[in-house]
C-alpha cells in the first residue's frame, strides 16, 4: 500500500467534515430542544441497526449518565438494547416491527424519536418513524446522503454527505457529541435563569 492509500480514510473524513459544518446549527438546535422537552418530563427513544445501534446507545448513555459535567439523569432509551423484547418481537411479528412495537409501548405524544441509519432505507426504522408520528412524537434522523426514505419519513433529518458508511458513522458520532454539548449548555442556561441546579427540571417530579 502506498502512502496515499493509507491516508484515504482520513482524507474522506476531512472532506465530509468540511461539508458537515453546515449542519452544526441543526445539531445544536436539537440538543437545546431536547433539554427543554426532557427537562419537562418527555422521553427520548433512539434506534439504529448494527454500528448505528452502537451510536444510538452512546447517545442515551450520555443523557442518562453525563456528557461532561455532573447533572441529573434524563429519560433516554436505546430500543435495541432490550434484547429479550427485540428478539421476541422479531420472532413473533418480524424484524420490520422490532422498533415500531417498542415505540408504541414506550412513546407518548411530545416525546422524541431519533433514528440513525447510514443508508436511510432500513425498513424497521421507517416503520418506527411512521408509528411515532402516528402517536404524536417528533421524529429526527441522522442519515447518510440525501435524499433517502428515512429523511422523507421524519420531521427533520441531518444527512451526512459521504459515500462510505464508515465515514457517515464517524460524523454521526460528531453529531451525537454536538447534541449532548448543546443539551448541557441549555440545561446550564435554564438553571442560571431559575436558580436551580443545572439540569433539574422545571416541572416538579418530571424526572
Amino acid at each position: 500500500m502506498n502512502r496515499t492509500h493509507h491516508g484515504k480514510h482520513c482524507d474522506d473524513l476531512a472532506d465530509a467534515l468540511a461539508a458537515f459544518r453546515g449542519s452544526c446549527a441543526v445539531a445544536h438546535r436539537w440538543g437545546a430542544e431536547l433539554a427543554g422537552r426532557l427537562g419537562a418530563g418527555a422521553r427520548l427513544l433512539v434506534a439504529g441497526n448494527g454500528g448505528s445501534a452502537a451510536q444510538a446507545q452512546h447517545l442515551t448513555a450520555e443523557l442518562v449518565g453525563r456528557y461532561r459535567d455532573d447533572r441529573p439523569p434524563f429519560s433516554a432509551l436505546a430500543l435495541h438494547a432490550d434484547t429479550s423484547s427485540t428478539t421476541a418481537i422479531a420472532n413473533d411479528y418480524g424484524v420490520q416491527e422490532v422498533f415500531a412495537r417498542q415505540v408504541c409501548a414506550h412513546g407518548r405524544a411530545g416525546d422524541v424519536l431519533m433514528l440513525l441509519s447510514t443508508s436511510g432505507a432500513s425498513a424497521n426504522l421507517l416503520s418506527a418513524a411512521v408509528e411515532a408520528r402516528r402517536i404524536g412524537m417528533t421524529v429526527w434522523a441522522l442519515t447518510g446522503p440525501a435524499p433517502n426514505p428515512l429523511e422523507a419519513a421524519c420531521d427533520e433529518a441531518l444527512c451526512v454527505d459521504a459515500p462510505v458508511s464508515a465515514t457517515v458513522q464517524e460524523l454521526h458520532l460528531v453529531a451525537v457529541h454536538m447534541i449532548c454539548e448543546a443539551f448541557d449548555q441549555a440545561c446550564e442556561e435554564s438553571a442560571a435563569g431559575t436558580g436551580r441546579k443545572p439540569g433539574f427540571p422545571a416541572v416538579e417530579g418530571a424526572l
